[in-house]
Order: structure tokens, then sequence, then C-alpha cells
């Protein structure tokens, strides 16, 4: 997750609202920081408590969470969890941790950057009535260098079948009891396939638009070989970003720029096909597909790294290798009901 500037000023007082509450719903947010959450953090869950639940999983250090925990608005639970073991994804951890200690059937998991809209909320939880795991799509705002870089990835998603949120909505009685495995990476899609794999219906929101903060660009370029390793769960996907190079080194040595360009064109198209897909017109502005190609050659070195992390024995995390990006869902479909719920790993 990403680390926010420190809090400052007094403790957030949820504003009052007519609306009334979503019944036996909850907002899950895993937050672990280096240091305190800042002042917009806690406005933010101040308007989300006023609709529904809201259970902060704080795996920080101790001295962090006790910040955190003097300035949460009133009305939001906050549950300390120890920070998660060697191997595990620490995120999987935590929103299985808040998961055990809140009973809800409809569950937000939603990282500390996502901003939902409460209207689009209040929706998506009613999307919950036809389908057991639900998944919006993101837009970032505002919108710096790197985060429009990474538009340019959203939108050849979305024309593809759908982007990859920070945010998710799930029925719990879709995810066995242990939840779901937290020894991948890309836990997002392990959540999906497991509820999937339990005869569960996904249902892709791309009208669905949810603002997220963008990261650091530190955190960006940090990120860009991790990201990369996503799509070793996604075997046609990685065969399309390894050619990507090769196709381009290829065009190089027999000097056909024209290759390039017209290479460039065709993702750029497929992005603004992205865009335009359920109303995204209205949110990401007329340029977006235009960093498209630029990001489809940086997957294509990224890929090619992120192999070699695989045969060294996976992508660094956490001080240790997360080998798994995550399980195929035929693979889940023997298990999803029989791993110990205990488990943390």
């Amino acid at each position: 997750m990403r680390t926010a500037p420190a809090v400052a000023g007094a403790r957030v007082t949820p504003e009052r609202s007519d609306r009334p509450r979503v019944a036996d719903a909850v907002y899950l947010l895993p937050l672990r920081t280096a240091e305190p959450a800042d002042r917009e953090t806690w406005r933010y869950l101040s308007r989300v408590v006023r609709v529904l639940d809201v259970v902060v999983v704080d795996s920080s250090a101790p001295e962090v969470a006790d910040v955190h925990a003097h300035h949460l608005p009133p009305g939001v639970r906050h549950v300390r969890a120890d920070p998660p073991p060697p191997g595990a994804n620490g995120k999987v951890v935590a929103v299985r941790h808040g998961l055990r200690a809140s009973g809800h059937e409809r569950v937000v998991i939603a990282d500390d950057d996502v901003r939902w809209d409460v209207e689009d909320l209040v929706r998506a939880l009613r999307m919950l009535d036809d389908a057991e795991v639900v998944r919006p799509q993101n837009v970032f705002a505002p919108a710096p260098w790197h985060a429009r870089w990474d538009t340019g990835r959203a939108l050849l998603n979305r024309a593809l079948g759908g982007d990859w949120p920070g945010t998710l909505l799930v029925r719990r009685s879709a995810l066995p009891s242990h939840g779901y495995d937290a020894q991948v990476l890309f836990e997002n899609l392990e959540l999906v396939r497991t509820v999937r794999a339990r005869g569960g219906r996904e249902h892709v929101a791309l009208d669905l638009l949810v603002e997220r903060r963008p990261p650091t660009t530190r955190h960006f370029l940090h990120q860009r070989v991790r990201q990369a390793y996503d799509s070793h769960a996604q075997p046609l996907r990685l065969a399309a970003e390894l050619a990507v190079l090769p196709l381009v080194l290829t065009a190089l040595a027999r000097r056909r720029p024209a290759l390039l360009g017209a290479g460039a064109v065709a993702v750029a198209a497929v992005a603004e096909a992205g865009r335009r897909r359920a109303g995204g017109r209205r949110r990401f502005p007329a340029t977006a597909a235009l960093w498209a190609p630029a990001w489809c050659l940086e997957r294509g070195v990224c890929a090619w790294a992120a192999l070699v992390l695989r045969a060294a024995g996976g992508v660094p995390y956490a001080g240790t290798r997360l080998r798994r990006a995550a399980h195929r869902e035929r693979d889940l479909r023997p298990t999803a009901g029989t791993t110990d719920p205990r488990s943390t790993t």
C-alpha cells in the first residue's frame, strides 16, 4: 500500500445525512502504512460510514496504528492485526482477518487509495443481488503523467474484458470459510477465481468508475516489474506481452519503422475502444488512449524481467519471494471449500 503524509488536526466528525444506512454490508479497508494516513482519508471514511459499517484492519506498526485509532471518525471500527507472516500477501491476510471480525454478507474490499462516490457505492451493493462478486473500474484523480501512463493499460483492459481495480464487492457466502489463498501476488484475480470456482457469478461493471488516488512516482516505478508478474496467471496475456519486445527489435533490425507506427496506431485504437465502452468517454480524457503504446512497450520489457524473476524463485515481496501470481480456476475447484479456515498463509 502507498504511504500517506502524516495526520494533522483534530479528529474527523462524520457529516450528517438523511440517507438510510445499507443493512448487512461492510466496507473493509486493509491498512498498512509506514507513516500515519492523512486527514483526507479520514474525511472520506466519514462519508462512507454514514451509509454502511466500516472496518479498518490495521497491520501498521503499533505507534502508527495508535495514531490511526485516535483519528478515525466515530463509528469506524479499528481492528489491529499482526504483520503478515513471510511468504503471505499482506492484503489478503488483512482481508481474511476483517472477514472473521465482521459478520456482514455484502463486503466492499478497498485499498486505502480508493475513493468511492457514495451513490455509486450504494448502486454497486445492489449489483450483489444478481452476482456474487462485482468488479468495478478505476479512474485516476488527479492524473499526473504516470497515472496517465497507467491509464493506457486500464483502457486496453477495458477493451478486452475489464480492468482490475483496487476495490471489489463480494458476498461472504460465495467464499470458502478460509477466504482465499494468501500465498499469491495477484490477490484480486485469486479472489474472483475462488468465487467462480464455487459456482459464483462475476459482474464486470464497466460503467461503474471509481476514483483512485495515484501513487507517488517512486512507487509507480517500483511496481512496474511486479505488476508485469501478474500476467503469469494469464498465459495468453503473458504470451502476447512477451512477443512485444521481439517484434519491436525485429522491426528495428529490418529498418521497418512503418511497422512500428502501424503497431502503435493499432494499440491506441484498441485503447480508444476501451475508452468508449460503457460511457468511459465521460471520465477518461480524449488523449488517454495515446498513452497505451508507451505502456505496451514498457510491459514488453518488464514481461521479460518478470520471467527472469520467476526463474529466480519468484517476485521479491516483503523480504521474501512470491512465486505464484494466482491459481488457475480449475485448480481451485476441488479445494475451494476444504481449506483450514484458521490458516493465514
